[in-house]
């Protein structure tokens, strides 16, 4: 909206429309000669589809504000307006009044606007007739009684679902009008100032407002231009008398802004006006409204689904690689009830610090602004590559190469060992979801922080609770075999499904970076492994060993480090070869596969979830699979999380899943979709698209 001008904006417009009726005058003649022309549409300008009329409160007051309203009335109803951010199209009006010198047009204060989505761009617009109200600032001392009448001009933009027309209109303000139901109709300016934080791609707002205000369908409309993603799913949680709003920033924005205006809508077209400054913004509370916006489970149900879902991990197909790091601590908590109770504790301890840790980092990226998930440490090369090495080391301790205190048998405490077997059991057996768990994770990315790290906790603990009840309960302890030398024995034969998983990660880094990625992570190996050769040999000899390892080990970690930046190339998130023919996962695919009236089936895996790849064997790649889908028309899609994906972590927040496998089927005309098991049984699929027929 622009102010009031020094030259009066109706004085140019009347010369403008003078030499226009000039210059059609002199054309009149040379058209006369050929043909007549049909003279313009009056859908093209005017006011003709959505009038405007200035109304004035009153007779205006030395040093007082002076209410202007500007009602535009449609003239049929599929005729629409726009709010002065109109979001994704249209356009705000621009309005000029020829006011006295001194007097001050200020901002210009609309109704709430409705949200319209069409091609999934969104438009803040109103329908039917609306008023913008424009208060004007009177100065001290100004002569009322002499200030002539007030003009002016008005340019706006008039749509219907299908075609815009822009419209323009000379202003007269005149007295009459309901002044006191429009100013009712408004959105009042809140008295307190919100608070706004940039975090990332996410802008946060804190708008103070009473937790008695009920809010049946809430909407942040920001009038900062592009910034923010307008058709984005909004999220609000209420922390006490705080209503906080994350949405998510224009990725073609600056994603800056110095403050923050908008409307907050509370649906049914009820609102209010606010400006914010940048400040705190509180974190958690209680979700009321977005996303997978359910009431969140009562905290007891969440913490026994941590605490099941931890447990069951212990037999779910992603933990297989670790088996033989707890088969070696089963095994050695049979020597004695003190050592079994102390490495009980030391393995539990271990487990539940690396739990409370990963929930620890990972809520304080998703505060930052980042979209990440659970089992984001696999989305990372580097961390990929860590695991790679510290497998290869393991596998050559269990093979008796070297001895290493905190995981030997033989060797060391036994409660350190315990404890680094806990960490590194939790970190490797974490990243898929399975049963329960799934759940209570999803929902610890939505609760306060304390509430979050207690799952996160109690999720440590059920994997680890077959551990803490052998070193607590002696009937069980007495299951076990007695320690003897088959325990050496047994450790070597546990070298080979260690070096399976060193494989398995060895892939997985090829999956991440590349060949040349992969073969310069194989070198780093193979220099670890030669200094762990060197020092089994000086340990054998009672010399001092681990000095050695360094001098060895050294120039191929200083080679690893320079090389693997410069040979990276992001090999994750491409699309799959798959026998159901199925389509990379976008929300443009998802909506257009929606639209096509046919049943949608849509599944998210990684390169590193080995429940993922279970069930892609065993379930989804399956010839009977194919042959179902193909009968019931079923349109597949699949989001690629082995490396991270925004859009893909937003989705599965949507949908309440903080990590994979997540499998989706969209029957035909329902919303919402069904949420298959994590665990898919061979004929699952096929079951599922038959019975949709």
């Amino acid at each position: 909206m622009s102010r009031a001008r020094t030259f009066p904006h109706s004085v140019r417009y009347f010369a403008a429309q003078v030499l226009a009726l000039l210059a059609s005058l002199v054309l009149a003649g040379a058209a006369a000669a050929t043909t007549v022309q049909p003279p313009p549409s009056e859908e093209r300008y005017g006011d003709t589809n959505i009038a405007a009329a200035l109304y004035a409160d009153g007779a205006p007051q030395a040093g007082r504000e002076w209410m202007l309203a500007l009602r535009f009335t449609p003239s049929a109803p599929e005729w629409h307006g726009y709010w002065s951010n109109p979001g994704d199209a249209g356009q705000g009006m621009r309005v000029v009044l020829d006011l006295p010198p001194g007097w001050e047009l200020g901002e210009a204060r609309y109704p709430v606007p409705k949200r319209l989505v069409i091609s999934g761009l969104m438009n803040h617009i109103y329908e039917g007739p609306y008023t913008v109200l424009l208060p004007v600032r009177v100065p001290a001392g100004a002569d009322v009684s002499a200030a002539a009448r007030v003009t002016g001009h008005v340019e706006f933009l008039a749509c219907t679902d299908k075609i815009c027309v822009p419209q323009d209109a000379l202003l007269e303000a005149r007295q009459g009008g309901d002044l006191a139901r429009w100013r009712a109709e408004v959105a009042p300016l809140l008295d307190a100032r919100a608070a706004f934080a940039i975090a990332g791609k996410t802008l946060r707002v804190a708008v103070p407002l009473p937790a008695s205000v009920t809010l049946s369908d809430p909407h942040l409309f920001v009038a900062n231009d592009r910034l923010v993603a307008y058709a984005a799913p909004q999220m609000f949680r209420r922390a006490g008398d705080v209503l906080v709003a994350e949405i998510q920033l224009d990725q073609y924005g600056t994603g800056k802004a110095e403050a923050l205006s908008g409307i907050l809508s509370f649906g049914d077209g009820a609102g209010v006006a606010f400006s914010a400054d940048p400040g705190t913004v509180p974190s958690g509370g209680e979700v009321v409204a977005g996303p997978k916006a359910a009431p969140v489970p009562p905290l007891w149900t969440l913490i026994l689904g941590a605490l099941a879902g931890g447990l069951l991990l212990n037999i779910m197909p992603c933990v297989f690689p670790i088996l033989s790091l707890k088969a070696m601590t089963l095994a050695r908590a049979g020597e004695s009830e003190g050592h079994a109770r102390a490495e009980g504790l030391a393995y539990t301890a271990g487990v539940v610090i690396a739990c409370l840790a990963l929930g620890a980092l990972l809520l304080a990226l998703r505060a930052a602004g980042e979209q990440v998930g659970w089992a984001f440490q696999l989305q990372q090369p580097g961390v990929v590559v860590a695991l790679l090495v510290l497998a290869a080391a393991i596998t050559a301790n269990f093979a008796g190469l070297f001895e290493l205190p905190a995981i030997s048998v033989n060797m060391g405490s036994e409660r350190t060992g315990a404890f680094a077997t806990g960490l590194l059991a939790a970190f490797v057996a974490t990243p898929c979801t399975g049963p329960f768990m799934a759940a209570a994770l999803g929902a610890a990315l939505l609760l306060p922080v304390p509430q979050a790290l207690l799952l996160f906790a109690f999720l440590g603990l059920g994997l680890a609770l077959p551990f803490l009840l052998l070193g607590f309960v002696p009937p069980l302890r007495r299951m076990l075999p007695k320690p003897g030398a088959w325990m050496e024995r047994f450790r070597r034969l546990m070298a080979i499904p260690m070096a399976l998983t060193a494989l398995a990660l060895l892939w997985l880094t090829v999956q991440l970076g590349g060949r040349p990625f992969g073969l310069i992570a194989l070198v780093l190996v193979a220099g670890v492994l030669l200094g762990l050769f060197v020092t089994g040999k000086l340990q054998r000899g009672g010399k001092m060993a681990w000095p050695a390892f360094g001098l060895v080990a050294a120039p191929f970690l200083a080679f690893a480090l320079i090389a693997l930046p410069n040979v990276y190339e992001a090999k994750g998130g491409q699309a799959k070869e798959s026998i159901l023919a199925a389509q990379p996962f976008s929300t443009e695919a998802l909506a257009a596969a929606r639209a096509s009236g046919k049943p949608v089936f849509l599944y998210f895996t990684a390169d590193w979830c080995v429940t993922c790849k279970v069930n892609e064997a065993t379930s989804i790649e399956r010839e009977s699979t194919r042959a179902a889908f193909e009968e019931a028309g079923v349109v597949t899609l699949v989001g690629d999380w082995t490396v991270r994906d925004e859009a893909i972590t937003q989705f599965l927040t949507e949908q309440g899943a903080a990590g994979v496998p997540l499998y989706l089927w969209y029957a035909p005309g329902v919303s919402a979709p069904e949420q298959l098991p994590q665990v898919l049984t061979p004929e699952a699929l096929a079951d599922k698209a038959s019975a949709g027929r």
